[in-house]
């Protein structure tokens, strides 16, 4: 599957749709915001990285490729669930990559310039996705 990026499909989207997006963000928000209140902001940081709409944008983009597929008069629900695979696939990469970006912040702030560690560390975020990226690109050429 070649993943790519289009505005297309932001037309494709319904009042409902954003408006799901926008509670299960909120709801995962708040409840981040409770773990940090009861178990302290070193345990709330941890949830605080998962992405909020993750949930949400999985299942509609699986639901959009679905009625592509049967609009076009296939069965759509593999393609559906292959799509939504490859969109949490992509956020475990960049989960991955953002946890890099959380050590490198970590160890080196106390020692340099804050402008000097979030450059470094967003290039170091940046070089980690894409090389998880083209990892798992070249293992499934295979």
């Amino acid at each position: 599957m070649k993943i790519t990026a289009s505005t297309a499909s932001l037309r494709e989207l319904t009042f409902w749709e954003c408006a799901i997006r926008f509670i299960a963000g909120g709801t995962i928000t708040v409840a981040t915001g409770l773990i940090a209140k009861k178990f302290g902001p070193a345990i709330g940081g941890l949830f605080l990285a998962f992405p909020a709409i993750l949930p949400a944008s999985v299942t509609m983009i699986a639901n959009h490729e679905r009625q592509r597929k049967e609009e076009a008069g296939l069965h759509g629900v593999i393609r559906g669930r292959e799509a939504a695979g490859a969109d949490a696939a992509g956020a475990a990469m960049g989960g991955v990559a953002l946890c890099v970006f959380t050590i490198v912040v970590w160890q080196a702030l106390p020692h340099f310039p804050s402008w000097a560690v979030l450059t470094a560390a967003t290039g170091i975020w940046f070089g980690v996705a894409f090389g998880i990226w083209r990892i798992r690109k070249a293992i499934k050429a295979r």
